[in-house]
């Protein structure tokens, strides 16, 4: 997690710390194999269970990292590839809500549900549409969209600059 000024917010979808607690896994288990007497296991079976088994953890972490990081910017809340521009979200919703679930909302990063470890930070929109936004911190995601988002006390002040009626 990672706040910046102005309320910018970065929280990643992943972490190395699978990958790493792994790879040492398998080097005690290589260093074991070479140092105790015994059948051995051939060298080129270790070859291909170290890059089978990194790579898919390693897999998972970029995937997770990818779908799953939550970016609270000048332009707008992302979580992986979809993005909520700051004029959509509710304004005064976001004010009064600090964490829950809203029941049948959908994920914003797409998916059914909210990814383990994760809780759900409901965010209405002005068009009345409602979606949880995946948190492992929601106090501290909720005060940096409330530093962004225009019109707060935390915020920018002044209007949008539109024009229409």
């Amino acid at each position: 997690m990672t706040i910046g000024p102005r309320g910018s917010y970065t929280e990643p979808g992943g972490s190395w710390r699978p990958f790493w607690l792994v790879a040492a896994a398998l080097a005690v288990f290589v260093v074991l194999d070479v140092a105790l007497p015994g059948g051995d296991v051939p060298p080129v079976l270790w070859v291909v269970a170290v890059v089978g088994v990194l790579g898919t953890v390693g897999a998972g972490t970029l995937s997770a990292q990818r779908v799953w990081t939550v970016r609270v910017a000048d332009d707008g809340l992302s979580v992986g590839r979809e993005r909520v521009a700051l004029p959509e979200i509710d304004v005064a919703h976001a004010r009064a809500v600090d964490s829950g679930v809203d029941a049948g909302a959908p994920v914003l990063g797409g998916g059914w549900t909210l990814p383990r470890g994760r809780t759900g930070l409901p965010l209405r929109l002005t068009d009345g549409r409602t979606l949880l936004v995946p948190t492992r911190h929601p106090a501290a995601l909720s005060a940096a969209l409330l530093a962004a988002l225009p019109g707060t006390p935390d915020g920018r002040s002044g209007s949008q600059g539109t024009l229409d009626p």
